[in-house]
């Protein structure tokens, strides 16, 4: 059976009252997340991130022992799906207390032989009990959680095409998600020493010099915003040009800002936001010695099933360039 139940349009105002289904999936999100930590470590945790879906958003394909499996927040269908290659099981996203769904899921992950997540720790999340102790009874709006899933999906196509020329060193874009933001990284390789003060998690995560642009959701108070920043972070880029009227760099974030009221408010939302996100590249490769030849013309791809791998008998289509087009 088919479920045709849809999506608001990609780039649409945030749906009302949205930040209460915000933090519940966020404290819920936490629970699959934590087998990623299970995986052998990769450099600023860049294979922990989680996909963002057609219909939501999955941790990556996990193994524990032999089983092999998948758990996926279907937000447009208010559910959790475990896919594993023992079985497939399914529980509702709903009001309710992170504990009982967190019971929830352990059982219905047992019944596949997935035992539960490692830790119960909400790490990111400030002054959060455990999660079979966060009894706190919290709403879910299906409209908010349909917001969530389109707003990631624009956000996603966006940081992606941008991502998509770097050369070096780059984890796929994804969810954060002991801070619940999106996010797209670029490394180049250069060392930095985290100060002994940071949390472990940032003393493990941030030993690279990074550009990295992402997107915050939001909560109660914070409207969602794209978000840039250069570590270390060169002389000069608080008076960065950051090529979009709206965007302004905050000083005592370190961070540069786009509203997503800005980028869906614009003729092209997509291409907002990668403006945006070129400006502060630029700026580092301009103010803190980047290398430029890190980043490829950005172009479209190659369109390979129209092309033959032992000759040239295939004629290209007469709308498609053979030669890939520099955007």
């Amino acid at each position: 059976m088919s479920n045709q139940k849809g999506s608001p349009a990609l780039w649409t105002p945030a749906a009302d009252d949205f930040g209460p289904t915000v933090d519940h999936l966020h404290r819920l999100g936490q629970i699959a997340g934590k087998y990623t930590l299970d995986q052998v470590y990769e450099p600023n945790w860049g294979n922990i991130v989680l996909d963002v879906t057609g219909r939501g958003f999955a941790t990556p394909t996990l193994r524990r022992s032999d089983v092999i499996f998948r758990v996926e927040y279907l937000l447009l269908d208010d559910l959790v799906t475990i896919v594993a290659n023992t079985g497939t099981t399914t529980l509702p996203l709903a009001e309710g207390s992170v504990a009982g769904f967190y019971s929830n899921f352990a059982t219905a992950a047992g019944s596949l032989g997935i035992p539960a997540p490692g830790s119960t720790l909400e790490p990111e999340i400030a002054d959060a009990p455990h999660f079979d102790a966060d009894t706190e009874h919290r709403p879910y709006d299906p409209a908010a959680a349909q917001w969530v899933a389109s707003a990631l999906a624009g956000a996603s196509a966006a940081l992606t095409k941008w991502q998509a020329p770097y050369r070096g060193h780059r984890p796929r874009v994804g969810i954060m998600w002991g801070g619940f933001d999106l996010s797209a990284t670029r490394y180049n390789g250069q060392p930095i020493e985290p100060p002994a003060t940071s949390p472990m998690f940032q003393r493990n995560g941030m030993t690279e010099a990074v550009v990295a642009v992402g997107f915050v959701l939001g909560d109660s108070s914070t409207h969602p915003y794209f978000y840039a920043y250069v570590s270390p972070e060169p002389g000069g880029f608080a008076d960065t040009d950051l090529a979009i009227d709206g965007a302004a760099y905050f000083p005592e974030e370190g961070l540069a800002k786009l509203p997503w009221d800005v980028a869906i408010s614009s003729a092209d939302p997509e291409t907002t936001v990668v403006q945006f996100a070129d400006a502060v590249w630029r700026a580092a490769v301009e103010l803190g010695g980047w290398d430029p030849a890190l980043v490829l013309p950005r172009r479209d791809g190659w369109y390979a099933s129209q092309h033959s791998m032992f000759g040239s008998s295939v004629e290209p289509r007469k709308d498609r360039l053979a030669v890939p087009r520099q955007l």
